[in-house]
């Protein structure tokens, strides 16, 4: 995996790289790390009781920094020069963060008890403190730079001038070594979000995700895709959606599966006609969608279970109606532009057979309808893809997978090595993810001392009693300039903390749709000038434009910015309410995507090319009928059949005037 799940844009450092290339004795020590901290997971989520003791979870969240912490600095280098060797210094921050893990899991109960240790209560307690979160800014910025250093800092220190600030941004005052103390020891800093969503959910995703990945799922996703579509119009372009479709499910990370899939989809669109920005745009906003692809879906969704106490399964339920829309308006789109220019799909012979793919590829189908039965039936939540990752293991070895490696490099490599090279990945994943959250933590801090999101949320309560649309656009504005920067948990956390609850308490809105919402709006940057980070990457893939390949992106990704108001104001898109409501506008909306794509593309499946002038107000009448409201329903539908019935009548007209003509 290339880039962090769920970071989008950021690359990841050459983690596996770096362990491979580390001294014997540091790999001993990371995988000696590494399956503690699993087993620490382990211990924790199932309950187990040795001799009448549990783990208590002060105690578990400081010894899991004490394991995947220390990690972090044995496998993320500081410089790109390091990331094929292990500096000194490296080694003097891991075991700095080991020290001082230990140190707090040795007082792990008298925290937790609620003792006064904020501020610190002696000269070692501060010092500890200190140390934990300087090297927490320095884990945040090895993996995203100084822009989540500077949030956090900003945020952090927020407590030292707030008594100052006017209005709204007025609060509490507090001094650093209160700031830093509560960091390292109140339960919203340390022991808050960073390692919450890494020990409460992201270990078991990310060993699944990474042992998946690490049995060839992505190769084969792929292979079958190619099987699959590759003969119909426009094949290879359909090849990339579902790929990146079923990618999404294994990483979440539009860069990985931007990287992975396009390398193969991108250059057999161009043989088949799709200009080089077009094909570039398609890949990249189905690399886009993979962070909202469930089952496995990109960590900002991780953040947001932590954030609002949902269980998993119901996130993971209502966010598949609108992945699905996302991707049937790409699929409606490409389709209509092979069928407008006239193209084909690939000859027979250059794709592979669909009974051998399926033949060599069935248990990666099983696992996932697994992991789905687990999460939607079961409602097994954080435990079910420890259960997934143990069947994948044991279908590993049934199906001899481990004879026939489907992932590439893998041929060569013993079956350990590709055990050790999933768990690795894995691993790589959970310390990337901690490096990034541990810094938010100081947002957290500050955000807490000071009371000034209760201000901000008492404001937008009251703005939104006015116009709950006019809030809802200004979130929505507000998402895309923090995240068409590409980096979208920092942001994500600022609003949701910030700005959802007054969101939802003003409008009485559905808590997961206004998550939602923002996630959606966040991605939009992704594909949207003049960042398009993600589509840029596509475009260097695809000897294009940059801009004109971002540009065209956009307009492929127009259904991403008219879905999140769809379901924000019909939950029954996210199966909040009546199921007999949910499959009616979930028609409704498919219809209406389809209306408004095909108005975006020039064709309707049926119809044929539309003329111009027909286009703009065909878009229109698909948007009214997609949008989750009889009235404008109606609309909809009479604006959509008097078009379309204009189109044929002037069509069949001039076809007539033609043949009498001739």
């Amino acid at each position: 995996m290339s880039a962090t799940a769920g970071q989008g844009t950021q690359q990841r450092p050459a983690g596996l790289s770096r362990f491979f290339s580390l001294p014997l004795v540091a790999r001993i020590v990371v995988l000696l790390l590494s399956v503690s901290g699993v087993f620490l997971f382990i211990y924790y989520v199932f309950n187990i009781t040795v001799m009448g003791l549990v783990l208590e979870t002060s105690l578990y969240y400081y010894l899991l920094w004490s394991t995947f912490g220390t990690i972090i600095f044995l496998l993320l280098p500081a410089r790109k020069k390091d990331a094929v060797k292990l500096p000194w210094y490296d080694c003097v921050l891991a075991f700095l963060v080991f020290i001082t893990s230990c140190y707090c899991a040795s007082n792990a109960m008298d925290i937790a008890r609620g003792k006064p240790w904020v501020p610190a209560p002696n000269l070692t307690a501060a010092a500890a403190a200190w140390v934990i979160s300087l090297i927490s800014f320095e884990s945040g910025r090895r993996v995203g730079g100084w822009p989540i250093v500077a949030i956090s800092v900003l945020f952090g220190a927020y407590p030292l001038f707030a008594e100052y600030m006017p209005g709204v941004l007025y609060g509490i005052g507090s001094s650093v070594n209160k700031i830093v103390s509560a960091f390292a020891y109140g339960a919203g800093g340390l022991r808050g979000l960073p390692t919450q969503v890494t020990g409460n959910i992201l270990i078991g995703y990310m060993l699944f995700a990474g042992f998946l990945a690490g049995s060839g799922a992505g190769n084969f996703f792929l292979k079958f895709s190619l099987a699959l579509l590759g003969r119909i119009r426009g094949g290879p372009a359909q090849v990339a959606v579902v790929a990146s479709a079923l990618f999404g499910m294994l990483s979440g990370s539009p860069m990985a599966n931007v990287v992975a899939t396009g390398s193969i989809t991108i250059p057999a669109m161009k043989r088949t006609g799709y200009p080089p920005h077009y094909a570039g745009a398609i890949q990249a906003v189905a690399g886009n969608g993979g962070m909202i692809m469930p089952p496995v879906m990109g960590s900002i969704i991780f953040l947001m279970v932590i954030l609002t106490q949902i269980p998993y399964s119901v996130v993971v339920l209502a966010a598949l109606i609108p992945a699905i829309f996302y991707y049937l308006g790409l699929v409606i789109q490409v389709d209509a532009y092979a069928a407008r220019t006239g193209m084909h799909g690939l000859p027979r012979e250059e794709l592979p057979s669909l009974r051998e793919s399926i033949k060599d590829g069935w248990q990666f189908f099983l696992v996932l309808a697994f992991l789905i039965f687990a999460l939607m039936y079961m409602r097994w939540d954080v435990t079910a893809p420890m259960y997934a990752t143990a069947l994948l293991l044991i279908m590993m070895l049934i199906s001899g997978v481990l004879k026939k490696p489907a992932l590439s490099g893998f041929a060569e490599r013993r079956k350990g090595q590709i055990f050790l090279q999933a768990f690795i990945s894995s691993v790589e994943t959970v310390v990337f993810m901690m490096a990034v959250l541990m810094p938010l933590g100081f947002l957290m801090i500050g955000l807490d001392i000071t009371g000034t999101f209760t201000a901000i949320t008492a404001e937008l309560v009251y703005l939104g009693q006015d116009n709950a649309i006019a809030v809802l656009i200004i979130a929505a504005l507000i998402c895309y300039l923090l995240g068409f920067v590409g980096i979208q948990l920092p942001p994500y956390l600022v609003i949701a903390v910030l700005a959802v609850p007054g969101i939802v308490k003003a409008t009485g809105l559905s808590t997961i749709g206004i998550h939602l919402f923002i996630i959606y709006y966040l991605i939009t940057g992704g594909v949207t000038p003049p960042v398009a980070v993600i589509a840029f990457v596509a475009a260097s893939m695809a000897g294009a434009s940059p801009m004109k390949t971002a540009w065209t992106a956009t307009r492929l990704a127009i259904v991403v910015y008219f879905v999140p108001f769809f379901f924000v104001f019909n939950p029954a898109l996210l199966f909040e309410g009546p199921l007999t409501d949910t499959l009616m506008y979930f028609v409704f909306g498919a219809i209406g995507i389809w209306i408004l794509a095909s108005g975006l593309e020039g064709y309707m499946m049926g119809v044929g090319a539309l003329p111009l002038w027909s286009r703009p107000p065909l878009f229109i009448g698909g948007l009214l009928f997609a949008f989750p409201e009889w009235r404008t329903t109606v609309i909809g539908v009479i604006l959509t059949i008097a078009l379309v019935v204009s189109v044929i009548v002037t069509s069949k007209g001039r076809k007539e005037a033609t043949g009498a003509y001739s």
